[in-house]
C-alpha cells in the first residue's frame, strides 16, 4: 500500500487489459509479422506512448471529465471507431489481392511512421481513457499525493512497454513471420474480421 493506494491490485487489473485482444495487440501482431521486428517495436513504443498519455491525463481527472461530457467522450469514440474500420477495410482488401505484399491495414515503411500509427491506434481507443478513469477513481483515494500518483502512472507505464514489446518480439519470430507468409490471406482476412468487430463494438457501446 502506498497511501492508501492499492498498487499490486491496480497493477493486476492493468496487466488483464493489456493481456485482452484489442487494437492495440492486434496492431502489434499484424505489424510484426506483415513488416518485421523493428517496426511491430516502433508500434509498441506508440501504443506505450499512448498508454502513458491517457493514464497521466485520468490521473488528473480528464477520465471524469469525459465521462460528464458525453460530448468530448463521443469525439473520440467515433473516431477511434472509424479509424479501426478502415484498418478492417483495407485489410479485407489485402485479403482479396494476393498480389499485395504486406498487411495492407497496418502497412509501415519506416520506424517513425510505425510509431505514429501505434500512438495514433491508442489514442483514438475510448475505451482507454475510460479505463484509466475507472482505475484511477476506484485505486486510487482522491487525496493522494502527486508522489503517489506519479509511482502509479511509472509502474503502469513500465508494465504496459514491457508487454506491448513482448508481444513484438514473439510475434515477429520466424516460426510466427513463416507462418504467416504462408497463410497471408487467411490472416489477412481474420484482422479484417476482429478490426471490423471491435470498431463496431465501440461504435455501439451504450454509455450506461
Amino acid at each position: 500500500m502506498i497511501d492508501g493506494i492499492n498498487l499490486p491490485l491496480i497493477m493486476l487489473a492493468a496487466l488483464v487489459a493489456v493481456m485482452s485482444p484489442g487494437p492495440a495487440t492486434l496492431g502489434i501482431a499484424g505489424t510484426s509479422m506483415a513488416s518485421g521486428r523493428k517496426m511491430g517495436l516502433a508500434l509498441a513504443s506508440g501504443i506505450t506512448t499512448g498508454s502513458l498519455m491517457w493514464s497521466t491525463a485520468a490521473a488528473l481527472g480528464l477520465g471524469a471529465i469525459m465521462q460528464a461530457n458525453v460530448w468530448l467522450f463521443e469525439i473520440v469514440r467515433y473516431g477511434g471507431a472509424a479509424y479501426l474500420l478502415y484498418l478492417a477495410y483495407k485489410s479485407a482488401r489485402s485479403a482479396i489481392s494476393p498480389s499485395t505484399a504486406k498487411l495492407a491495414g497496418l502497412d509501415v515503411k519506416t520506424v517513425r511512421g510505425a510509431y505514429a500509427r501505434g500512438l495514433a491506434l491508442h489514442l483514438t481507443n475510448p475505451k482507454a481513457v475510460l479505463f484509466f478513469g475507472s482505475l484511477f477513481a476506484i485505486g486510487v483515494p482522491p487525496d493522494a499525493p502527486l508522489s503517489a500518483l506519479a509511482i502509479v502512472i511509472a509502474a503502469i507505464a513500465i508494465q504496459s512497454a514491457v508487454m506491448f514489446h513482448l508481444y513484438a518480439v514473439i510475434f515477429s519470430s520466424r516460426p510466427v513471420a513463416n507462418f504467416y507468409l504462408r497463410a497471408k490471406r487467411w490472416m489477412d482476412g481474420v484482422f479484417a474480421l476482429a478490426f471490423g468487430a471491435v470498431g463496431l463494438r465501440i461504435l455501439t457501446a451504450k454509455l450506461a
